[in-house]
């Protein structure tokens, strides 16, 4: 069981972020408060609280899972991928257009572009897709909760025997609904800012705990010890690994591009910006945003692995085995030896973090917790009715009719995950599951966003070539992982052994042939992971929407009126597209990369040019280092620990102090403004998600509110 002390450590910041939260909610007065928060956030709110809803306790443990197999070793491929992310963040790549649309949904968009028909059967897909997906993040917090804080299997109440797991889960969801009930967007977006800025001095702390609890050298006899092909810190040693690979990253670093901005789980963030630029700066600011909660991260995991494993430990190893033998036997639901693996790293940190730091890394994992639950409770509940009920009505639905749908909806998500998570069997790791259950949606969502922003000739056919193709195989993919073990291959070996054994000889032949591929066809698992099924349907989406595209008559569609740009700008929200074409031009090719245009104020072109010249020179390391290992001199394990112990540690210390503090003093800045100016917007009942002949309501209001003051000379 947890202290006392920090039993307080957690509570006092929690009722701290409550009162904060419930000051919030008198600031909701509309549809567009509740669903993109008064879109008057700031660049920092946006970047601390996205952030930190992004995050989330789920991502932690997906993380756990992901560095205890793979260590530090996969990072360094990871950096192959730095050129791309550093163009498509500072050129706002999908998220400056999408904001220029003025939508609030990624489906109200797709009216706007492709048609109605379209935006209901997205909406409904991304909703289910979604919904399933979010369902195990209760289970993962719970476990989580359970086991850290060492609380009973299960409780008697009037003679009744009680799961607390469901309990917990059933109060973490009861706090989560009571934010996002009352204050939507807006009190979650608040919430979980003051939740980030609080979540930098924890980090903090327990970094420091962790160095001075671990000798390196004790780190470095562990990580050093690990089997051929399964380094902790060799990058050119990774040749056993299966799920987390190269190809991992390089369909990653495909994925990135693909599928940015195609998740919905918070998009209640990518239309809260006061302007276009401000989303795009937002998006700027996470170059600098996540140092201290990776770092923080990964030196737990390192943390935890030297303490399983250094024989200095090897009394607290041999209990936390068999408290977490003990502890999964005893639980019948869902016993199984992904669970096992997935709470290794919880249950070693409470034997390792002392009092009080213990108490400030269960606050943390509370905060995660409460700001994915309620961005991701918000954003599944708003998408059904804003994009499956909403088009199919009608009639007007007036804003009270509107907001109370939204909340009952909202209930309903939460109800959905509470049993989905109680009884449902996890199969796979985390991120995996992610890859299987986001596949229905993004496979084919990515092209048809893509399409849409950025290409006059995409069309409504190709676009439900795209979704169909995404959605189906997709589905295939996921209930084949589902089920491959426990009736697919056993019915497969039975019924036809000759045409098994043909597809394992094929399959394992192609996977030998292709670079870091290792398919395997056995019966405990499908011999694809989640992240190759979602690379082949990405793959097939793309081709399903420029051939559908292309086929039939040429049409143009004129995108300057859907971004509002040049005379279809209204709100003067952004630079006419003329003007930043001709500056950016003016500029030269460096210009263009960074994004620079004539919104750019001298503070925006010094952050703009700091994280290009961070950025690139992480990339240049990078080259460097593969080159001396390739055509120099190959480092030894030792070699790639020393590097991490004088350089990356050292360095990522040093940013993650300045970062935090540079976080801290401008979320609270824009937090200040932020209240400002939600006391003096005009609230627009007609900014509610609905769309006539491809055109936001909202707009149609204000082009008749601009013709009749120029009418009247005004």
């Amino acid at each position: 069981m947890m202290h006392w002390i920090d039993w307080m450590i957690v509570m006092i910041p929690l009722f701290a972020v409550g009162w904060i939260g419930f000051k919030t909610q008198s600031y909701v007065k509309g549809v567009a408060d509740f669903l993109a928060g008064g879109r008057v956030a700031g660049r920092y709110v946006i970047c601390v609280a996205g952030g930190e809803a992004g995050l989330g306790l789920i991502s932690v443990i997906a993380l756990f899972e992901y560095y205890y197999k793979t260590g530090l070793s996969l990072g360094f491929w990871s950096s192959i991928s730095i050129p791309v992310s550093l163009i498509m963040t500072l050129t706002g790549f999908i998220i400056y257009r999408y904001r220029q649309t003025r939508v609030m949904t990624v489906a109200q968009f797709f009216e706007v572009r492709y048609s109605r028909r379209f935006r209901i059967f997205t909406g409904l897909l991304a909703f289910i897709s979604g919904v399933v997906n979010y369902a195990l993040f209760p289970a993962v917090a719970g476990r989580f909760l359970v086991y850290y804080c060492g609380l009973p299997d299960y409780i008697s109440l009037l003679g009744i025997s009680i799961s607390v797991y469901g309990l917990v889960m059933a109060v973490a969801l009861g706090v989560a609904l009571m934010v996002v009930l009352t204050g939507g967007q807006l009190m979650t977006m608040v919430t979980d800012c003051v939740q980030g800025i609080f979540s930098y001095f924890g980090y903090a702390v327990i970094v420091i705990a962790i160095l001075m609890l671990f000798r390196l050298d004790q780190i470095r006899d562990v990580i050093l010890t690990r089997p051929a092909g399964e380094s902790f810190i060799d990058p050119f040693d990774t040749s056993s690994f299966t799920e987390f690979n190269l190809l991992y990253i390089f369909i990653g670093i495909f994925g990135s591009i693909y599928s940015r901005m195609s998740w919905q789980g918070s998009q209640g963030y990518n239309c809260a910006a006061k302007s276009p630029h401000e989303q795009k700066m937002g998006g700027v600011l996470s170059a600098w945003r996540s140092g201290f909660s990776y770092l923080t991260i990964m030196l737990l995991v390192v943390a935890a692995f030297t303490y399983l494993n250094h024989p200095d430990f090897a009394t607290g190893s041999k209990q936390i085995h068999s408290e977490l033998a003990a502890r999964i036997n005893l639980d019948s639901i869902s016993a199984t030896s992904t669970i096992r693996n997935q709470m290794l790293v919880p249950v070693a940190l409470k034997h390792i973090l002392p009092i009080g730091v213990s108490g400030v890394f269960v606050a943390i994992m509370m905060f995660l917790m409460i700001s994915t639950d309620t961005t991701y409770l918000h954003s599944w509940g708003s998408i059904f009715v804003q994009d499956v009920i909403l088009p199919l009505r009608k009639r007007e639905l007036k804003p009270e009719k509107q907001l109370l749908m939204l909340r009952l909806t909202i209930v309903g998500v939460a109800m959905f995950a509470w049993i989905f998570s109680y009884y449902f069997g996890q199969f796979t790791y985390i991120l995996m599951f992610f890859a299987i259950t986001g596949t229905v949606y993004m496979g084919g969502a990515g092209a048809v966003i893509i399409g849409g922003l950025y290409w006059t000739r995409g069309k409504t056919a190709g676009a439900w070539a795209a979704m169909l193709i995404g959605a189906v195989v997709g589905t295939s993919g996921f209930v084949t992982q589902k089920f491959w073990s426990s009736h697919i291959y056993p019915f497969w070996k039975d019924f036809s052994p000759a045409s098994l054994e043909l597809f394992k000889t094929k399959l394992e032949a192609y996977g030998a042939a292709l670079p870091f591929v290792n398919w395997k066809v056995a019966g405990d698992s499908f011999p694809l992971s989640g992240t190759e099924i979602g690379f082949a349907t990405m793959l097939l989406a793309v081709t399903g929407y420029v051939f559908f595209s292309l086929c039939g008559k040429k049409e143009e569609f004129n995108l300057d009126k859907m971004l509002h740009r040049g005379k279809y700008d209204l709100r003067h929200e952004h630079a006419d597209g003329d003007a930043v074409a001709a500056q950016q031009t003016g500029r030269g090719w460096v210009a263009k990369i960074l994004g620079i245009d004539d919104e750019y104020t001298r503070g925006d072109r010094i952050l703009a040019w700091s994280v290009f010249i961070w950025t690139m020179k992480s990339f240049v390391i990078f080259l460097v280092l593969l080159t001396l290992n390739l055509f120099v001199k190959r480092w030894s394990p030792d070699g790639w620990f020393n590097w991490w112990k004088y350089y990356t540690l050292p360095l990522s210390l040093l940013v993650c102090v300045i970062t935090s503090i540079w976080f801290t003093i401008g979320g609270s800045r824009d937090l200040l403004e932020l209240f400002r100016s939600l006391k003096n917007v005009k609230r627009d009942d007609s900014d509610n998600g609905c769309v006539v002949n491809h055109m936001n309501v909202s707009d149609v209001v204000m082009e008749k509110i601009i013709t009749v003051e120029e009418d009247k000379g005004l």
